[in-house]
């Protein structure tokens, strides 16, 4: 197929996909077809030493979650800790540079054994040797650069131990999906994190997770007016100028 014919098919794909949200609010994505439920539901198998004596079950110093000795916090794939994300960055870069060169070049033949003089006879009216080239070239440049940016984010989302490392660390994840009218809000956080850096109650801060990914956007009808359309995306990407 020819190349156009091609991005003519895809362009229709795309506005298929778009036209099918049309008076439809977004669909959420179901829980049980996530990495946290899958986690959930395949834990490693852990059984304590004393499981198979019956009165282990009424101990109050039994290995379970609810044992009065047991650790409430997070530390094996399935378990669920509170991330929270405080972010409030501001940055401000300002750049200026400039430069300036100037160059003058002269040439001139007064006198050469004579020959200026010989050959000056021959010259037109006003020429000479004397002055023979001048040239003269000067360049200025100066640019200035500012940045601003002003980050702040303030939420708590529920993360699952998806996968724990050889060396004890916990790889997490963790999504959340608000619907508010025909807008869907996304929340995803995935990272790894050590089980000393839980606190007390079973929390953690953003900034105490390793490779952290944090990403907050949605889609709906409010997203999708504020992206530029396919064509003149393509067109941004086509065209010189």
């Amino acid at each position: 197929m020819k190349p156009a014919y091609l991005l003519c098919l895809a362009l229709a794909a795309a506005g298929c996909s778009r036209a099918a949200n049309i008076g439809q609010p977004p669909e959420l994505t179901s829980p049980r077809e996530t990495e946290e439920f899958l986690a959930m539901t395949n834990p490693p198998l852990n059984l304590p030493l004393d499981s198979g004596r019956p009165e282990a079950a009424a101990s109050l110093w039994a290995g379970t979650q609810s044992s009065l000795i047991s650790d409430r916090r997070a530390a094996i794939r399935g378990d669920i800790l509170t991330v929270v994300i405080e972010i409030d960055d501001e940055a401000t870069i300002s750049n200026s540079s400039g430069r300036n060169r100037s160059s003058s070049e002269s040439l001139s033949i007064p006198q050469m054994v004579g020959i200026p003089q010989r050959l000056g006879e021959k010259l037109p009216e006003g020429a000479s040797f004397d002055n023979l080239a001048d040239a003269s070239s000067s360049s200025s440049y100066r640019g200035n650069g500012n940045i601003s940016r002003r980050d702040q984010l303030t939420l708590r989302v529920a993360a699952t131990v998806v996968d724990t490392l050889p060396n004890g660390t916990l790889q997490i994840q963790g999504t959340q999906e608000v619907r508010v009218n025909f807008e869907l809000r996304e929340l995803t956080v995935s990272g790894f994190v050590r089980p000393a850096d839980i606190d007390r109650s079973n929390e953690i801060a953003y900034d105490r997770i390793a490779g952290a990914r944090i990403s907050y956007g949605g889609r709906g009808q409010i997203t999708d007016v504020q992206q530029p359309r396919y064509g003149q995306q393509i067109a941004d990407i086509v065209l010189p100028y």
